[in-house]
């Protein structure tokens, strides 16, 4: 594998060539040289062609060249350097020579047939007007979108102050038609720019790109200065360019550009011009700029942009063709094109073909191209400008699961330190290579991009580089989400895995735990995955049991079943016939709560009551229970559920042990919902007593704050059961203990319910305000987490919305 990009000649290819051949990295070579890798990377891709002689001197003492190969380097980087500034052969000199500044000297060289522009200080200066070599690009007739960001260009335009020339920067990731769109701006803004429009392609990707002296002589002669009249330095060529520009209107096109210290000389101090620079990095540190970052095509917009190429003949024959399409390019405007004028090229060809074949992701990146225009070939320029340690993330980047990755993952997958791969990242952002989250610190990619950077592991990584990558990052993620989930224990010290949360990977608390395994669900649900294929059936089955802690915060989550799934293959391949049992009792609850499928949770159950018999675990035979009766009345079995409740209360009973009076005090609740659902409300409310009895009794061993929530439990239970016998006013107290205990514990599964519950109470008593505010909060909540009973909740606001205004007199229904 390559560790950088060389110049196709000269001092970089001869450099590379000799750090090769000496076995060193880019970072080696650099750090025994005394240079900085940027620097190093610079010389080897040509962008500093002559570096000094001691710079030279060091670098052969780091490769420990011979006194011939130092010499040969030498050679190499002084054809490189810059020549001292002499008189040009048309007799035009510095200042230091001559004592005449450069517009001076430009003016003087000036013959008949010129026009006169202002100079700085030094009086007019006399152009002649010519046909230059950096007219626009021809704009394109099918061009689409992007109305907003010309709208933007069009007010600079408008409102443009000669005393500061306004600069806009156009960027995004590769493909999203920066140049196609910066030129359809100029040509839309040409008139305002009577003096000219001139376009200058920087060649920002290329090995060398564009020195800025030679695109500042380019746009001289443009300008009508003459070759003679044109400075040797830099500097004075620069400013000859501010003082040719002092009074023109003219727009400047500067495409493709590499970096800030490449634009920055180009950019005019006064006049009425406008600057556009196209990049495919953000240039942040460019001052004072207008800032245009180009985003992906609405499908729609995509659509429309096939349709112009095409035609809308073909598009409205095969229009859901025509969107799978658009969908299948990523909407990335070069995509849609290729795929446009592939389809332009061949006439008979259907839509629908093109789809079949972009849908096969192996061979998406070898299908998207059109004679030159290829897509891999435009990631392809922006991934070999990389330095060693980005093309490593940027490529590793890909093996992480889900829709977006977290530095800590990516640093894990790349082998870097954690502060080293966070800069990588935030430049593959810079480079339009990666999408940052406008909030969190994660990172996605766009679809084509990803195929693109799983490529290159192919190419550049050896299977065993992969799976070592994998394994790194799944172990210490499997670490962290185990330790993450143990929070939600509140009696973690006593856990039966034996294991505490982990203070060298647990987050610090169970806000910053919920939100870290919210972001990398998909991360950790892949490690497990990995994991069991590996045979590491103990951290599975102890991973499961700390998750099923976690589970009650997020009921709506249908990958615990997987995950409860997964805990118990692990324990029949360890033989462990009471891990076996426990998760399938813990697969049984997220058949019922997430997927509400109940005949699954019901043979589950049935199948977690035949193991904890066999080994007469009490504790999960009444668990057991309990997920089948829920099961049986959701099918509608309603008193074959309450007699296995009855009987789980009987054997949870049997036993004094702490873990044993939470079971029972779960089961009573569940027992006496399904009574009261059974139109046995006074049978139901004597249950939850008994419950809230126990409750304020406490249980040994358990915290006060776990109590509490079963204690909110029963008395959200108690407040429907009151509901139920029409005791309203005694039902609302009971209801709200609820809801500020859940909402207390950040606990929306449970608050949300609890809060419908109050608002129905609200409602029969004639509060239609303060009922209409609790139900609306709990129907937004619900539909959010996708919880069933946002229906439920729905239908009471109907209801209420349709009672007369006059109907609470004192308490109207507003706000609707």
């Amino acid at each position: 594998m390559s560790t950088g990009t060389a110049a196709t000649g000269g001092f970089g290819e001869r450099l590379h060539g000799m750090r090769t051949a000496a076995g060193l990295s880019q970072e080696e070579l650099a750090h025994a040289a005394g240079v900085s890798v940027r620097a190093l990377s610079d010389l080897e891709r040509g962008r500093a062609r002559g570096p000094q002689r001691r710079t030279v001197e060091a670098l052969a003492a780091a490769l420990k060249l011979d006194a011939a190969g130092a010499r040969e380097l030498e050679r190499a980087a002084s054809l490189g350097r810059p020549r001292s500034r002499t008189r040009s052969a048309a007799g035009s000199a510095t200042e230091s020579a001559t004592g005449h500044t450069a517009g001076q000297t430009a003016g003087r060289a000036a013959g008949p047939g010129t026009r006169p522009a202002s100079g700085s200080g030094t009086g007019p200066i006399a152009v002649p007007v010519v046909p230059h070599a950096l007219a626009l690009p021809r704009d394109l007739r099918d061009f689409t979108a992007r109305g907003p960001a010309l709208a933007r260009l069009l007010a600079l335009a408008d409102e443009l102050d000669p005393a500061h020339p306004p600069v806009a920067v156009i960027c995004g990731q590769p493909g999203l038609g920066k140049t196609t769109f910066a030129v359809h701006a100029a040509h839309t803004l040409a008139p305002h720019f009577p003096d000219g429009q001139f376009a200058v392609d920087l060649r920002g990707m290329d090995p060398r790109p564009v020195l800025p002296r030679d695109a500042v002589a380019r746009l001289l002669r443009a300008l009508g200065v003459a070759d003679s009249a044109v400075p040797a330095g830099t500097d004075d060529r620069c400013g000859l360019l501010r003082s040719v520009l002092h009074d023109r209107r003219v727009l400047l096109l500067l495409d493709n550009a590499a970096d800030e210290e490449q634009v920055r000389p180009l950019l005019p101090a006064h006049g009425p011009s406008l600057t556009l620079i196209t990049s495919r990095h953000t240039l942040a540190g460019l001052e004072a700029v207008d800032r245009t970052e180009l985003a992906l095509l609405r499908r729609e917009e995509a659509v429309e942009l096939l349709t112009r190429i095409i035609g809308p003949e073909r598009v409205q024959r095969e229009s859901q063709a025509a969107r799978d399409l658009a969908d299948l390019c990523g909407h990335l405007p070069l995509a849609v094109r290729i795929a446009g004028q592939r389809l332009a090229s061949r006439p008979g060809e259907s839509i629908a073909k093109l789809v079949t074949q972009l849908a096969a992701h192996e061979r998406r990146l070898d299908t998207l191209r059109a004679g030159s225009l290829q897509v891999r070939t435009a990631f392809d320029l922006s991934y070999r400008q990389l330095s060693p340690a980005a093309r490593t993330v940027f490529r590793r980047a890909s093996l992480a699961a889900g829709p977006d990755f977290s530095p800590e993952t990516v640093a894990l997958l790349a082998d870097l330190p954690l502060r080293q791969a966070a800069r990588c990242a935030q430049d593959l952002a810079d480079a339009g290579l990666l999408q940052p989250h406008p909030t969190a610190d994660r990172y996605r990619f766009h679809d084509l991009l990803a195929l693109f950077a799983g490529e290159q592991v192919a190419e550049e990584d050896e299977p065993a580089q992969v799976t070592a990558a994998r394994d790194r990052a799944d172990r210490w993620t499997l670490r962290r989400a185990t330790a993450a989930a143990l929070l939600f224990d509140a009696e973690h010290h006593q856990d039966t895995t034996g294991s505490d949360p982990d203070p060298a990977t647990a987050p610090a608390d169970r806000e910053r735990a919920h939100a870290w395994l919210e972001a990398e669900r998909a991360q950790w649900l892949a490690a497990l995955g990995r994991a069991q294929a590996a045979g590491r059936h103990r951290e599975i089955v102890e991973a499961a049991e700390a998750m099923h802690w976690f589970s009650d915060r997020t009921l709506h989550w249908e990958l615990w079943a997987q995950v409860f799934r997964r805990g118990v293959d692990s324990a029949r391949a360890l033989g462990s016939r009471r891990d076996e049992a426990v998760h399938l009792n813990y697969l049984a609850w997220a058949y019922n709560t997430c997927l509400y499928d109940h005949t699954s949770a019901l043979n589950t159950a049935e199948a977690a009551l035949d193991v904890a018999r066999e080994i007469d675990d009490r504790l999960q035979i009444g668990w057991a229970l309990n997920y089948a009766a829920e099961a049986l009345h959701r099918l509608g079995r309603f008193e074959e559920s309450i007699t296995r409740l009855h009987e789980a209360a009987d054997q949870l009973s049997r036993r004094s042990d702490a873990q044993s009076r939470l079971a029972e005090l779960s089961t009573l609740n569940n027992l006496g919902r399904h009574l009261r659902q059974a139109g046995r409300a006074d049978q139901a409310l004597i249950t939850h007593r008994r419950s809230e009895a126990i409750c304020s009794a406490g249980v040994p061993g358990k915290s006060p704050d776990l109590i509490g929530l079963y204690l909110a439990s029963s008395r959200q239970h108690i407040g429907n059961d009151l509901a139920a016998l029409h005791r309203w006013d005694e039902a609302e107290a009971p209801l709200r203990f609820a809801v500020a205990r859940f909402e207390t514990a950040r606990m929306p599964a449970w608050c949300e319910p609890a809060r419908l519950d109050l608002g129905r109470v609200l409602r029969r008593l004639g509060r239609h305000q303060e009922a209409w505010e609790t139900l609306t909060a709990a129907h937004e909540a619900l539909a959010r987490m996708n919880h069933p009973r946002q229906i439920e909740a729905a239908a009471e606001l109907r209801e209420l919305d349709e009672l007369p205004e006059d109907a609470d007199p004192v308490n109207p229904v507003r706000g609707r």
